[in-house]
Order: structure tokens, then sequence, then C-alpha cells
């Protein structure tokens, strides 16, 4: 990749570096095709979906990505709002579709810290009454 436009997208866990550039349409997740590394059903389309948002033909850019951390729906949501930032960067008419179809807010719920007494964050013991 030549010249290229990097963003980060991050959800729980999960953050990604994501890198476009203009190309043949190769998409990479951790070396790995996106299909191959994204197996669940939907996920490929949901990511791509920031691409067609933003108006822009997937075949005409090599996106690179670098994800860790989280599961498997984290890392979805980061590369995708990673990559809806990156469409940004390219192109700052790209903003109101992305924006429109909610693309470009961070999603900044996470895990609940576990509270003293509970089990989890909220789940309390079973009350045994003797």
């Amino acid at each position: 990749m030549a010249e290229y436009k990097e963003a980060i997208g991050r959800r729980k866990e999960s953050s990604a570096r994501v890198r476009v550039a203009a190309g043949t349409g190769a998409f990479t997740v951790n070396e790995k095709p996106l299909e191959g590394y994204f197996t669940r059903a939907g996920d490929a389309p949901a990511i791509l979906s920031a691409m067609e948002a933003a108006g822009q033909n997937p075949a005409a850019y090599d996106v690179s990505v670098k994800v860790e951390g989280g599961g498997v729906s984290g890392q979805r949501d980061a590369v995708k709002l990673g990559l809806a930032r990156a469409m940004v960067a390219l192109d700052d008419g790209a903003r109101r579709g992305l924006r429109d179809k909610g693309l470009l807010t961070r999603d900044a719920r996470i895990k609940e810290r576990k509270k003293p007494g509970l089990k989890r964050a909220r789940k309390a013991p079973t009350y045994t009454k003797r």
C-alpha cells in the first residue's frame, strides 16, 4: 500500500486500525481475507455497509485491518467504525451518508464492573430463608 488513509475504530474491548488505499478490492483482516476472518453470516456485509453508505465501490480500494482484543461482535463493530472513519478521511463528502446510517457514532457501552458481595455486576447470590 503506497498512499493510504488510516483510522482507528473501537468497540467494547476491541480496537481496530484500518488502512484504506486505492487498489483492486483486497480486504485483509489480520493477514487473512475478510470472509476468512469473520466467518459468521452477516459479519462481512455489515462491515462493507460502511463503504456502501459512503457511496464508494468496495472493489476500488485495498483495505488492511489490524484488530485485537474482545470477541467477534466487538471486533466486527470496531472494524466497521474504523472503516467508516477512514472513508471520511478519504472523502469528507461521505460524512453525511455515514452519519445518517449511524456508522460514525462510537458505541460507548462497555462491561460493567463487578460489585462486592455480588456474583457479577448486578446478579446477587440466591436468597435462602433458612
